[in-house]
C-alpha cells in the first residue's frame, strides 16, 4: 500500500514537471512572424464618352480580349440626327462658297450692264437738256427756274450712272475678298461641326484599351447606359502585384528593392518578389491598440511587391504569406 501511494506520487511530479516545461518551451518558443497579402493587378474600365443603349455585347465573363478588340456597341439615334443637320449645314455652307468663288451669273452681269447703259443714256440726255436750256436762260429766252431744274435733272443722272456702274462692277467683280474668306470659314466651322459629331458616333463602339480577362460585365444588351458610366472591367494579368499591411514595427527591415519569399496556398508553391512600394505615411486602420497599457497605437503601413520570375497561374485575389523573420 505504501508502495503504491509512493509510485503514484513520483508519477504525478513527472507529470507536474512534464507540464512546466512543456508550458514553459511553449511560453518561450518563437514563433515565425507570418505576414499575409492580397495579389491584385490593374484593372480597366470601360466606357463611352456618349449614353446610348447597348445593341450588341460582344463579350462575356471571363473572355480574353487582345487590345483594341470591339466589347460592346450603343445605339445612338439622337446623334445619327445630329449628324445629318451638321451634313445639311456644311452643304448650304459649301454651295455659299462656291457661289462667293465663282462670282454673279452671266445673267446678273448683263442686267447690271443693262441698267448702266440704260443711265448712261439718260446722262447723256440730261446733259444735252442741260447746255439747251443754259444757252436759252444766258439768251434770256427761259426764267432761271428752268435752269435751275435742268441742273438738278443732270447731276441725279450723274449720281445715278455712277450708282449703275458700280453695280455692274460689283457683279463683274464677283464677291470681294473679305465675302470670299467669310465664306471659306463657314465652310470649315460647318466641317468641324460634323468631325465632331462623327466623332461622338465613333465613340458609340467602345474598345478594349488594353489586352487581358474581362472580370465584371455591369450592363447587359438592351440596358441604356449614361455617358461615362463602366460597363466592361478588365484585368492586366500581366500587371500583378501583392499588397501587405503591415504593423510599422516591422518596417525596418523593409526598403525598396528588398527581395522576400512568399508562399501561394492556392498554387501550393513558393515564389520571389520584389518591394516595389512603400507608403509614405501609415493607414488609419490600427494594428493594436496598446493606449489602455501606457504604450501607444501601432499604426500600418501598406507596401507592394511585384513577382519575379514565373507567375504562371497566380491571379488576382489569391493569398501570399511571408515569414517577415527570414527577410535579409
Amino acid at each position: 500500500m505504501k508502495k503504491n501511494y509512493v509510485i503514484g506520487i513520483i508519477a504525478a511530479a513527472v507529470v507536474i514537471i512534464a507540464s512546466v516545461l512543456l508550458i514553459s518551451w511553449y511560453i518561450t518558443r518563437k514563433t515565425p512572424t507570418l505576414i499575409q497579402g492580397t495579389v491584385e493587378c490593374t484593372t480597366y474600365k470601360a466606357s463611352s464618352k456618349v449614353p446610348g443603349r447597348i445593341v450588341d455585347m460582344l463579350v462575356e465573363e471571363g473572355d480574353s480580349v487582345a487590345l483594341g478588340q470591339l466589347l460592346y456597341t450603343l445605339s445612338t439615334p439622337e446623334l445619327d440626327a445630329k449628324l445629318r443637320q451638321a451634313e445639311a449645314v456644311r452643304s448650304a455652307a459649301s454651295a455659299m462658297d462656291q457661289a462667293a468663288i465663282a462670282g454673279a451669273r452671266v445673267q446678273q452681269i448683263e442686267a447690271a450692264m443693262n441698267m448702266w447703259q440704260k443711265a448712261q443714256a439718260g446722262l447723256e440726255l440730261a446733259r444735252k437738256t442741260y447746255e439747251r436750256v443754259k444757252g436759252l436762260y444766258e439768251q434770256g429766252v427761259l426764267p432761271a427756274q428752268k435752269l435751275d431744274e435742268a441742273t438738278a435733272n443732270f447731276h441725279a443722272m450723274e449720281a445715278t450712272a455712277q450708282a449703275a456702274k458700280a453695280q455692274y462692277d460689283m457683279a463683274a467683280d464677283g464677291a470681294r475678298k473679305e465675302e470670299k474668306e467669310a465664306a471659306a470659314a463657314r465652310v470649315r466651322q460647318a466641317e468641324g461641326a460634323v468631325s465632331e459629331v462623327e466623332s461622338y458616333i465613333s465613340d458609340a463602339m467602345v474598345y478594349s484599351p488594353v489586352a487581358g480577362e474581362v472580370s465584371t460585365i455591369v450592363a447587359e444588351q438592351g440596358e441604356l447606359v449614361g455617358s461615362g458610366y463602366p460597363v466592361v472591367a478588365i484585368l492586366d494579368m500581366s500587371d500583378l502585384w501583392v499588397t501587405f499591411n503591415i504593423r510599422e514595427t516591422l518596417l525596418p527591415r523593409i526598403r525598396m528593392g528588398t527581395r522576400m519569399q512568399g508562399y501561394v496556398p492556392a498554387l501550393d508553391r513558393t515564389l520571389t518578389f520584389r518591394v516595389s512600394y512603400i507608403a509614405q505615411q501609415a493607414d488609419f486602420a490600427t494594428w493594436a491598440a496598446t493606449r489602455t497599457q501606457g504604450g501607444f497605437d501601432i499604426r500600418t503601413f501598406a507596401i507592394k511587391a511585384r513577382p519575379e520570375g514565373e507567375t504562371s497561374g497566380l491571379r488576382p485575389g489569391m493569398s501570399v504569406l511571408v515569414d517577415w523573420d527570414k527577410i535579409e
